[in-house]
C-alpha cells in the first residue's frame, strides 16, 4: 500500500511539472496551448517546422547551434543571431524556404564582417536592377518575391502563382549583367500548406 501511495505522488509530481514546463508557448511568454490563438494542428505543424529547420541549420554547421535562433509562428519563420558573412545569411535564408509548409521568412541574423562598399554598391544594383525587371515584367507578381545579392550572386525566394511565372523570374535574373549565378528558393502556390481561397 505505501508503496502504491508513493508511486501514484511520483506520477503525480512528473504530470504537474510537464505541465509547468509545457505552458512556456512559442516564444517563451507563458501562454498556454489553450490560450494560443492557433489550431493545435497549426502549433504541432509550427514546433515541426522549428525542429526541422534547427535540425538543418546545425547540420549545415555546429556552430549556429548557439548563434542562430529559429521561431514559427503559423508557417512564417523568425530568425535571429550573428554570423560570420553574409553568404551564411543568405545560405541561412534559402534553408529556411526550403522548410516544408513556410509560408514567409523574416531574416534578422546580422553580420559580422567587415564592410565592402564597392562589392556591397555591385550587389546593390544587381538587387535594384532584378526588382525593377520584375516589377515592370506583366507576367509577375513582384510583391511575392524578396531578392538578396551577395557577390554577384541573387538569391531569390518566394511563393509564385505558376511554374512559367517561376521561370520567367529566374530568366530575369540570369538577363541582368555581372551576375555569376542565381539560386532561386521559389515555391508554387499549389505547394502551400495554407492556401487563400
Amino acid at each position: 500500500m505505501k508503496n502504491k501511495i508513493l508511486f501514484i505522488s511520483l506520477i503525480f509530481l512528473f504530470i504537474t511539472s510537464c505541465v509547468g514546463s509545457a505552458s512556456k508557448g512559442l516564444f517563451g511568454t507563458g501562454v498556454s496551448v489553450a490560450l494560443d490563438p492557433r489550431s493545435l494542428g497549426t502549433q504541432i505543424d509550427d514546433s515541426v517546422m522549428q525542429k526541422n529547420l534547427s535540425a538543418r541549420i546545425i547540420l549545415r554547421d555546429k556552430k549556429y547551434l548557439l548563434s542562430i535562433d529559429t521561431k514559427v509562428l503559423d508557417g512564417q519563420i523568425f530568425l535571429t543571431g550573428k554570423i560570420e558573412n553574409p553568404e551564411e545569411k543568405l545560405q541561412i535564408t534559402k534553408l529556411a524556404w526550403e522548410t516544408k509548409g513556410v509560408r514567409s521568412v523574416k531574416n534578422d541574423i546580422k553580420i559580422k564582417e567587415n564592410f565592402n562598399f564597392k562589392q556591397s554598391a555591385k550587389d546593390v544594383l544587381i538587387t535594384s536592377q532584378l526588382r525593377t525587371a520584375i516589377i515592370f515584367n506583366k507576367k509577375i507578381k513582384a510583391t511575392n518575391y524578396q531578392i538578396d545579392t551577395y557577390k554577384k550572386k541573387i538569391f531569390i525566394y518566394g511563393i509564385s502563382l505558376t511554374a512559367e511565372e517561376r521561370k520567367e523570374v529566374i530568366n530575369e535574373a540570369k538577363e541582368i549583367l555581372d551576375v555569376e549565378e542565381v539560386i532561386a528558393s521559389i515555391i508554387l502556390v499549389e505547394d502551400l500548406r495554407i492556401q487563400k481561397n
